[in-house]
């Protein structure tokens, strides 16, 4: 990579400059986008709602429908809020009355984009219907959460839902393999595959991975990604249960501290062992144990159990059962 290159990449955030500007740039989900660009096309959109995980794309096809209805006065049409303000619904409705009553530059509405809506109350939805209702002859919301199940059904009933799934393996290689190329970077190919595994479907972790990795100048390799991204080698993963499942806790916990140690969170190695149950070779039977282990301890963990415990609870009892 060219030292030019390297200090004009080094000073602008990737997910931005690289971010779609046109729905048609967005990434994956084409059942989805041909839907809303039908919307965009007759000028007729009603409320949304995006459901789906982190860096699949709901915000930049906010941002895109936005770009594509008012061109260049988008921004001054578009309005995005975090719906789980901690000062308070109060706040957040404030500045949606003071934004849908300001004056229009020749358009029938204008868009509000509430992030992270399932974060509110079922009272603060409530309270967000009806503002939602007051002004929808002149405004249209866009709401995105990562689970549609926690949104009242009276704000579900009134959008179009929209489900983003994570990315695809080859839609995430393919803006990567784009923007090394226009950065001037070369990703071996061992670092292509470990920059897909640790971004698990978010675009956005993927690209932050790469500007993170790539800062050194030198290729961007499977070692400096799982570093960056302090993410576990699968076949780290997969040593520390198949040592488990045939009895041998003490190796089994041995990886465990590594991990840990390393900075990886237990949220992210349960994250990990899930994803690679089907990967480890095991019978169905034990896949069967280890998923059932691994819900108990993912709650335990999320209610505020300690991670190290649970997780040596966990390969316990798989080593255990592989005694027997």
């Amino acid at each position: 990579m060219s030292e030019a290159t390297s200090e004009a990449g080094t000073r602008n955030v990737w997910i931005e400059q690289y971010r779609p500007e046109t729905l048609e740039e967005v990434a994956g989900h084409e059942d989805v986008i041909e839907r809303l660009q039908r919307y965009v096309d007759r000028d007729d959109l009603p409320h949304l709602l995006f459901s789906g995980p982190a860096g699949v794309g709901k915000t930049t096809s906010a941002i895109a429908i936005a770009r594509e209805l008012y061109g260049e006065d988008w921004s001054d049409n578009f309005l995005e809020l975090n719906a789980s303000d901690e000062r308070g619904i109060d706040v957040v409705r404030d500045r949606i009355k003071n934004f849908a009553r300001a004056s229009f530059g020749g358009y029938g509405y204008r868009i509000i984009f509430l992030d992270e809506a399932d974060a509110l109350t079922s009272d603060a939805q409530s309270a967000l219907r009806r503002t939602m209702e007051q002004f929808s002859h002149n405004t249209r919301f866009v709401l995105s959460c990562n689970y549609s199940s926690r949104i009242i059904d009276p704000i579900q009933s009134r959008c179009a839902v929209f489900r983003f799934g994570p990315l695809s393996d080859d839609a995430i290689e393919s803006q990567i393999e784009e923007i090394a190329a226009d950065q001037g970077i070369e990703v071996t190919g061992d670092g292509m595959e470990a920059l897909v595994y640790a971004a698990a479907g978010d675009m956005r972790k993927a690209i932050n991975a790469l500007q993170a990795a790539s800062i050194t100048g030198e290729a961007v390799d499977e070692e400096s990604v799982y570093l960056i991204t302090s993410t576990a080698r699968p076949e780290e993963i997969e040593r520390m249960v198949t040592s488990a499942l045939e009895g041998d806790f003490a190796a089994s916990r041995s990886v465990l501290d590594d991990l840990l140690t390393t900075g990886l969170a237990g949220g992210d190695v349960i994250d990990q062992l899930h994803r690679s149950v089907w990967d480890l070779g095991i019978d169905d039977r034990a896949a069967v144990h280890l998923l059932e282990r691994l819900g108990e301890a993912d709650y335990r963990i999320t209610e505020g159990a300690n991670e190290r415990i649970q997780l040596e609870a966990l390969l316990a009892s798989l080593a255990l059962d592989g005694e027997n």
